[in-house]
C-alpha cells in the first residue's frame, strides 16, 4: 500500500463528508461563533488518539495477545456495522442521541473521527510494515488535515448543500465503506487460514 492509498483509506474511514451533517446536528445548540473552536479542538484530540494507537497499538496487541487476522476481521465487522448505519440510519442516531451542552471528546473526536475502524486501520498499517512508520504518520496527518479542513466549514457546507444532498453523500460513503469492510474481513480470513495451514 502506498502513502496516498493509505491516506485515501483513512480519509474514507474518517468520512468528513458524511460527518459534516452529523457535526452540524450535534453543534446546533452551540453558539455559531464557538463552532470552529470546538471542531478544531475535537479534531486535535482525534489526531492525538490516532497517533497514540499508531505507535502503541502493536504493543497493546502483544500484551493482549491479539493477532493480526483477529484485528482485521473485527475491524471489518465494526466498519461494516458503521457503514450500514450510515446508509440506513438517521445521521442524528448513528452514535446515539444528541448530547446537551458543548461536546468534549465524545462523540466528535471519538467515535465520529477516531473510531474503532480508524484505530484498527492504523494498527494494521503499522503491524504489517512497521519500518514505514513515517509514511503511515504522513498518511494519517494528510487524511486528518483534509478531514479537519472540511469539517471546519460545517456550517457553510450545510447551508450550501442542504441536508438532503449531505445525507445522500453520507449514504454514498457508506456504500464505499461497506466494500472496504468486506475486503478487510476477507483479508483477515485469508490470513487466518494461511496461518492455520502453516501450523498444521
Amino acid at each position: 500500500m502506498t502513502l496516498l492509498s493509505a491516506a485515501l483509506l483513512l480519509l474514507l474511514v474518517f468520512d468528513p463528508a458524511g460527518n459534516t451533517l452529523t457535526f452540524a446536528i450535534l453543534l446546533k445548540h452551540i453558539p455559531r461563533n464557538r463552532h470552529r473552536r470546538v471542531i478544531a479542538r475535537e479534531m486535535l484530540i482525534a489526531l492525538g488518539i490516532m497517533v497514540v494507537f499508531l505507535f502503541l497499538g502493536r504493543m497493546l496487541m502483544g500484551v493482549l495477545r491479539i493477532e493480526e487476522p483477529s484485528l482485521s476481521i473485527s475491524g471489518g465487522i465494526i466498519l461494516f456495522l458503521i457503514a450500514l448505519r450510515m446508509i440506513f440510519a438517521d445521521s442524528e442516531r448513528i452514535f446515539g442521541e444528541t448530547c446537551e451542552g458543548e461536546p468534549l471528546v465524545v462523540p466528535l473526536a471519538t467515535p465520529l473521527v477516531a473510531g474503532p475502524s480508524a484505530i484498527a486501520t492504523v494498527i494494521l498499517l503499522m503491524t504489517r510494515e512497521p519500518a514505514r512508520w513515517l509514511e503511515w504518520l504522513a498518511a494519517l496527518v494528510l487524511a486528518w488535515a483534509i478531514s479537519a479542513s472540511t469539517l471546519v466549514f460545517t456550517d457553510k457546507l450545510s447551508r450550501f448543500f442542504g441536508p438532503r444532498l449531505l445525507t445522500a453523500v453520507q449514504r454514498l460513503m457508506g456504500l464505499v465503506l461497506t466494500a472496504l469492510a468486506v475486503q478487510m474481513f476477507m483479508t483477515g480470513i485469508r490470513s487466518f487460514l494461511a496461518s492455520g495451514a502453516l501450523t498444521h
